[in-house]
């Protein structure tokens, strides 16, 4: 692919880049993304991929918990709320049923390099429902002592009682969403909480040895203002957590129906959304933080930002991450493996999942078998969500391809790079500052599926 060098290049206007840009694009969790999963991938095919695992290669748990205390307006995960605790006590008993089908599936008992609890709210579940889910686990796998555990959590009903259970069996990283403390904002997406609470939270993981500590941010949601987004990040820093995530509000009312319970009116427009993030980021990095991808942010010591340094950092369905492990396998309702061979997902309605487990069938709906094509601009993608940059030669030689096989994302590479979006430097791909903003529709050229026209992702701006 001959270089862009001699095109001449320009600094969009935000009114321009805004206009030009602010189209939709996949969150690039996954290549191929979610929408391309369908029901040609099986509980069998699924059964074949498990049992083709090297024994000798770790994995990674993810395990789903579909349960939320209060449902907030904006979300967008596989959740529901809940006022007693009976379904989430039977939810329970069938994760540890699906737990045992897939063991049944490996080659054998598999090294796990990393847990990661999500949901919805896994500080629904009792102490004793943590202690019953990690024995099995521990049962089931080699969990090594160095695991990384993680779970989210909602700080609103987290307990000192629960963090001390959740570390006695080896949390040892947390994220607590936050998203906005202003209480017009909380209002507006039925998610009210108190600075006072979360700092509490902040204390307990401390008290009992919680190395990492993440907060999750967002902006662009309802009555959200530069100003209100300053002032949580302001209030968040006096407890240094040492990452935070700063995630832009996706509005998809048709995808999700309670978010048609947020006024229309009362979203920021796009100018607006770019002010809080820029804003927000600008002030995390005054104050110590690096700039990390997409939309994170780590103090210089954490694992993550040593990652990106040293090009290691991945992304996966839970965003960026260290977790080197090429397996990750998902239990749960909705919850989703990535597997050398593929991507699986399990059934999303909770019935669905325990008929399938009752029936003693690995409950997968739908997933995508990769193709060596899949790999290749599945790296891509993903090192220049990681890293804002990409060798294309090098790729290419890694996957046993030429780089001709790229030459139809010619055109699309150079209208970004004459927009100051990116540059060239040989067969490197190189993301400019204006074109980190954009990097997601950079990332989509090459992407063989997608389709701008058929609004099933969020806004790319």
């Amino acid at each position: 692919m001959p270089a862009l060098a001699e095109i001449s290049s320009q600094t969009l206007s935000r009114t321009a880049l805004i206009a030009k840009y602010d189209g939709r694009a996949p969150r690039y969790t996954s290549y191929p993304t979610a929408v391309q999963f369908t029901p040609e991938v099986t509980a069998h095919d699924y059964r074949g991929w498990l049992g083709g695992l090297s024994q000798s290669d770790p994995v990674s748990l993810y395990l789903h918990i579909p349960f939320c205390a209060r449902l907030c307006w904006y979300c967008g995960c596989n959740t529901r709320a809940v006022n007693r605790h009976a379904p989430v006590r039977d939810y329970v008993s069938y994760l540890l049923r699906e737990t045992a089908l897939l063991a049944s599936a490996l080659p054998g008992r598999m090294k796990v390099n990393a847990v990661h609890l999500g949901g919805g709210t896994p500080n629904m579940l009792t102490p004793d429902e943590l202690d019953l889910i990690f024995s099995t686990l521990r049962q089931t796998f080699d969990l090594s002592r160095d695991a990384e555990i993680a779970a989210e959590l909602d700080p609103e009903i987290l307990t000192r009682d629960w963090v001390k259970a959740a570390t006695a069996n080896g949390l040892n990283r947390a994220s607590l969403g936050v998203q906005n403390l202003a209480p017009e904002v909380q209002a507006a997406v039925n998610r009210v909480e108190h600075f006072s609470h979360i700092a509490a939270c902040v204390g307990w993981l401390r008290e009992f040895g919680v190395a990492s500590i993440n907060m999750d941010l967002m902006y662009g949601l309802p009555k959200q203002t530069v100003a209100n987004t300053l002032e949580t990040v302001r209030e968040i820093l006096t407890v240094r957590p040492e990452r935070l995530a700063l995630f832009g509000y996706a509005h998809v009312p048709w995808m999700k129906s309670h978010q048609q319970l947020i006024r229309d009116e009362d979203l920021p427009g796009t100018a607006e959304r770019l002010d809080q993030s820029e804003a927000a980021a600008e002030l995390l990095v005054s104050q110590g933080y690096v700039r990390i991808g997409l939309d994170h942010f780590a103090l210089p010591g954490d694992s993550l930002c040593q990652a990106m340094t040293q090009g290691r950092m991945h992304r996966n369905f839970q965003g960026y991450t260290t977790d080197e492990a090429t397996t990750l396998l998902g239990l749960g309702a909705s919850a989703i493996g990535n597997l050398p061979q593929g991507f699986t997902q399990n059934v999303s309605q909770e019935l669905g999942w325990r008929a399938a487990i009752d029936k003693g069938d690995l409950p997968i709906a739908r997933g995508v078998a990769l193709t060596d094509d899949d790999r290749l601009r599945g790296e891509i993608i993903e090192r220049l969500m990681c890293d804002f940059e990409v060798d294309l030669a090098k790729v290419c030689t890694r996957h046993g391809r030429d780089l001709a096989d790229l030459e139809n994302t010619r055109p699309g590479l150079t209208d970004l790079a004459a927009d100051g979006l990116l540059t060239m430097e040989g067969d490197r791909v190189i993301v400019t500052e204006t074109g980190k903003l954009v990097v997601r529709t950079i990332c989509a050229l090459f992407d063989v599926y997608f389709a701008p026209e058929g609004g099933r992702h969020a806004k790319a701006l």
